[in-house]
């Protein structure tokens, strides 16, 4: 019956008979269009003359994934939660915070497309740092999830992120060596430190003074000014790589973990407050330390010998550690009471800095027993000892106080302080494990205490198979050890189960039995509703590397390492005593072959069956009477993979020779063969009931094919490792991969059409944008190259801010001769003519005038991006640029921003700047206007702030409270002049 909505949706009728025809034809079968809108789309799509339509696959989500093994974890505060509740763990490009009470996944910071591989919340616990392995560093709200502020000046990952004190201002290092500072506030870098030769391991600010502090696989620590931005000191007494560093006992000792199992301790003495307070320039208030025993040889003393003017550096002894291997990890807890240190095995060793009380009392008894000894010596002897000398040693400040055994080798541990002396560690162990441990800290012989253990979101090792359940809704997905059952829309797991090493499995018609098949050659058949294994056959001598389900679902056939294909029925059988019957499988017939056998494959209409092998070949036989029929071969290596098409017409193989080739069954044939990824093709699946296919390789990559065109349709790309499966669900609107990051990745089949043109054009700006990212960092013009340059780097982002820029100014000059032509033609004519019509961006964006048009352009630019946006300009550009800032400063808009591009132009232009006539005009109203509009500023701010501490001292006179930061600065300073007059008193005496 023809629709009655009028003619309009009468032609669309119509249209949409004609694009379900013309599937027909084409041999697809996607879901039919039902509204007005998809039919226009397909309408568009045959107008541009496609002849196919292809819907785009998008990524839905994440999981099976608890923490990425390229990052570390965190300790984080949610909305004024309890302390230590909540841990971020990076989970490949996202951050996942986890509940560790309840062993759930409460918060996703989500990412892009980059791998995360550092992260650091601030100190106000309000945000986290989260680098990323392009460079990228964003900053993520606690509160909502959002990032707002990103940075992006590495060439390659973040290494290491550190906060100041205050949480203004934020360091990464990175795997290209450099160090970089970023003004949070601002949201800008503000520069970028080079010395270094390695990767980048730890990086620490100094609270009370502008130093920093960095360590390095080159075996370095470097001490930077950041005032001058530069070196002034080089510590060069390790032997090998420095992997981690912590400073302890108020900034005056730095300890340092690397390739070999000693700790090295580092006195540091400030001798700019030496010479202030009048002392020699020796350790303060510290007993003479010396030397252990078996601390090494003399050079490990050694420090590079420029002038020492801020501080100095000496190596006062070593801590051993039980592990012979290299320190991956050391932590401290942030009152710096605690120290946590391991290396690749199971073991977090933990050591108690003692507080200077307690070494007091330490060497008293010390210096006690040493009094006996000698006493007793005197009387055996009868000679006097001579004068006694007790030494302090590093073992007698820093104690050993136990360790932690964990269930896995350590990948990253984490350490928090708790009230009541209490002490929680975290670790992230290698097999996607998260384990807590309590402990404490103050009692002399402490016991560790596990009290959480996050495993039930993820596989211990490598997921190896994947089946979809025949509702679309179950995904099982197995791996050495696990089965685990999620539900599709929730992606929760249901069900976990026990098993052998899986590597290939299916859902049993009616979804209410599992078959696994096993490295040992066994079949496993598990029960879903109880979770229970209900038999174990002996199904093959060698390993099971295939089933296949028959197309009359009554029974499967195996594929094994033993060169033998096997045909099981299943059967219904009484369970011994129960009334109930319980699932098995029957041997029915075995196909011998000679070579061990790959993968096998029912054709739908149950007439042939594909086995690959091997020697690289695939062999059909008739499924009837097992005769041989053909013989595919043209692969160099083994085919690891194939399937059918729903017609059995054609069938595809994935090889390790990295080629995907089509055959057709009517004489295998080969119709194509297709280079399809840079690695081993892993798995292969058609979509039902059309001649589409998927395709997961070792490059990290799942791409979609046409195998009717041998056309290259889209590719999927989301994993940072090597893909081993995929499994596409019956209805073709979902798929989940699984890799060797350990994550499990669920795609989802959208109603967007894919162009193929559009497809190409993005994968060239991919190219370009990543060729970009690994450029030369920007140089400014007249400044030679040293241990300090532009924190940012040239990107798509900033070339694209650049080009919004220069249309802006070129819009304004285009404006500005329109009306001078519009005032020269009414002076011709002697009349007022009515005004050339604005340009429409201008009318879009309410009728603004052009300059203000160009101020909205760059007040627009990210301010991470803005000074290398500018760098980029030309300077053709500058000219005007100059000219229209004059005009901001005189109108107050902007003053800050515009001074900002401004200071920076004419850093970087300043040859030229200086040498044009035409602009010394401009320049000298630009010095006028600018330092009077600033001391405007300065005098609004000091106005304010002084309003601000004057309504500080009527709330306190009237509340009777100190605020928090000023009572934080008068306990320092009672503090300071209390040691003052000690020091005084001691001296006199």
């Amino acid at each position: 019956m023809l629709p009655t909505h009028g003619f309009v949706n009468g032609g669309l009728w119509k249209m949409d008979l004609l694009l379900r025809s013309f599937h027909l034809l084409s041999r697809q079968n996607p879901p039919p269009p039902r509204t007005n809108q998809e039919i226009r789309i397909h309408h568009n799509l045959l107008v541009m003359g496609l002849t196919k339509q292809y819907l785009r696959y998008v990524a839905s989500a994440v999981f099976g994934v608890i923490g990425s093994q390229k990052a570390n974890i965190a300790y984080v505060t949610l909305r004024g939660g309890e302390k230590g509740r909540y841990i971020a763990a990076a989970a490949c490009e996202h951050v996942f915070i986890w509940d560790v009470r309840k062993g759930e996944k409460v918060m996703i910071l989500e990412g892009q497309k980059h791998e995360v591989t550092f992260l650091r919340p601030s100190p106000d616990g309000v945000s986290i740092a989260v680098g990323y392995e392009d460079g990228a560093v964003r900053i993520f709200s606690l509160l909502n999830g959002e990032s707002n502020v990103s940075f992006n000046g590495h060439k390659s990952a973040v290494s290491i992120i550190c906060y100041d004190e205050l949480g203004a201002r934020l360091v990464t290092g990175s795997k290209d060596t450099d160090v970089i500072v970023w003004d949070i506030i601002n949201e800008c870098g503000l520069y970028r430190l080079r010395g270094h030769k390695g990767l980048i391991t730890q990086a620490l600010f100094l609270k009370d003074k502008n130093l920093l502090v960095t360590s390095s696989k080159d075996s370095f620590v470097k001490w930077w000014d950041l005032d001058t931005q530069h070196c002034f000191k080089t510590i060069v007494g390790h032997r090998s790589e420095v992997w981690g560093m912590v400073l302890l006992d108020r900034e005056s000792r730095l300890l340092t973990g690397s390739a070999d199992s000693e700790l090295r301790a580092w006195d540091i003495t400030y001798l700019q407050e030496v010479k202030a307070e009048g002392e020699p320039e020796e350790k303060r208030g510290k007993i003479e330390l010396v030397e252990d025993e078996d601390e090494g040889d003399q050079e490990d003393e050694a420090d590079e010998g420029p002038e020492e003017r801020i501080l100095s550096c000496k190596k006062v002894g070593s801590i051993l550690r039980e592990a012979r291997d290299r320190v991956v990890s050391l932590a401290a807890d942030a009152r710096t009471g605690v120290i946590a240190c391991h290396g690749n095995d199971s073991i977090l060793e933990v050591f108690r800095v003692l507080p200077e009380a307690e070494v007091q009392q330490k060497m008293k008894k010390k210096e006690k027993r040493a009094r006996k000894k000698a006493a007793r010596a005197q009387e055996e002897t009868g000679e006097d000892a001579g004068e006694l000398t007790v030494k302090r040693t590093l073992k007698d400040e820093i104690t050993r106080l136990t360790h932690i055994k964990a269930s896995a080798k350590i990948r990253w541990a984490e350490c928090l302080s708790c009230p009541g002396g209490e002490l929680k560690v975290a670790l992230l162990l290698q097999n996607n494990t998260i384990e807590t441990y309590s402990l404490k800290a103050a009692s002399t012989t402490p016991t560790s205490s596990k009290t959480a253990r996050l495993t039930l979101g993820g596989h211990r090792t490598d997921v190896r198979t994947l089946a979809f359940s025949s509702d679309n809704l179950a995904v099982l997905s197995a791996s050495g050890d696990t089965i685990k059952v999620w539900n599709r829309a929730t992606l929760q797991v249901i069900r976990t189960m026990a098993c052998e090493y899986a590597l290939c499995s299916l859902f049993v018609p009616g979804d209410r039995q599992i078959i696994l098949g096993t490295k040992s050659g066994k079949l496993q058949i598990f029960e879903l509703a109880s979770g229970s294994l209900l038999e174990t056959v002996d199904a093959h001598d060698g390993a099971l590397w295939s089933l296949c389900l028959a197309p009359d679902q009554r029974g499967l056939v195996t594929g094994s390492a033993d060169k033998t294909v096997k045909f099981w029925e299943f059967e219904l059988i009484k369970d011994g005593e129960m009334s109930h019957k319980r699932l098995t499988v029957k041997h029915k017939r075995t196909l011998q072959l000679e070579e061990d056998v790959l993968c096998v494959k029912f054709s739908p209409d149950h007439r042939l069956l594909a086995v690959s092998l091997l020697d690289c070949t695939v062999k059909l036989f008739y499924t009837d009477t097992l005769k041989f029929f053909l013989s595919l071969y043209g692969h160099k290596l083994p085919v690891l993979c194939l399937d059918i098409c729903h017609d059995s017409t054609l069938i595809a193989t994935g090889s390790a020779d990295r080629n995907v080739k089509i055959w057709g069954l009517d004489f295998g044939d080969c119709h194509r063969s297709m280079f399809a990824h840079d690695d081993s093709v892993m798995f292969l699946q058609f979509l039902p009931k059309t001649h589409l296919f998927f395709t997961a390789g070792k490059d990290k990559k799942i791409k979609q094919w046409d195998a009717d065109k041998f056309e290259h349709i889209q590719t999927l790309e989301g994993h940072h490792r090597e893909v081993w499966c995929l499994a596409v669900s019956p209805s073709g609107d979902h798929l989940v991969s699984a890799s060797h990051d350990k994550s499990l990745r669920l795609w989802e089949r959208t109603r967007e059409p894919v162009i193929l043109e559009e497809e190409r054009e993005m994968e060239r700006e991919a190219e370009f944008e990543e060729s970009m990212s690994k450029g030369d960092i920007p140089v400014v013009p007249g400044e030679a190259p040293g241990e300090a340059a532009p924190a940012g780097k040239k990107t798509i982002e900033t070339v694209k801010a650049a080009e919004r820029i220069m249309e802006a100014l070129e819009l304004f000059k285009d404006e500005n001769r329109k009306m001078e032509e519009h005032k020269y033609v009414c002076e011709a004519a002697g009349k007022q003519l009515p005004p050339p019509n604005p340009n429409p961006i201008l009318v879009a964006f309410g009728n603004i005038s052009p300059s203000r048009y160009v101020l909205d352009v760059i007040r627009k630019v990210r301010s991470s991006e803005l000074e290398v946006s500018l760098l980029v300009l030309p300077f053709s550009y500058v000219p005007e640029l100059l000219k229209l800032f004059n005009g901001y400063i005189q109108q107050g808009l902007e003053v800050e921003l515009v001074c900002r591009c401004l200071f920076f132009l004419l850093r970087i232009h300043f040859g030229q700047i200086s040498s044009n006539q035409m602009l010394l005009t401009v320049m000298d109203q630009l010095r006028t206007n600018t330092v009077a509009q600033v001391r405007q500023i300065r005098d609004v701010m000091g106005f304010n702030s002084a309003a601000l501490q004057f309504l500080q001292r009527e709330i306190e006179s009237r509340e009777e409270v100190t605020f928090f930061a000023e009572a934080t600065g008068k306990l320092k300073e009672r503090k300071r002049r209390r040691t003052k007059r000690e020091r005084v008193v001691l001296t006199i005496a």
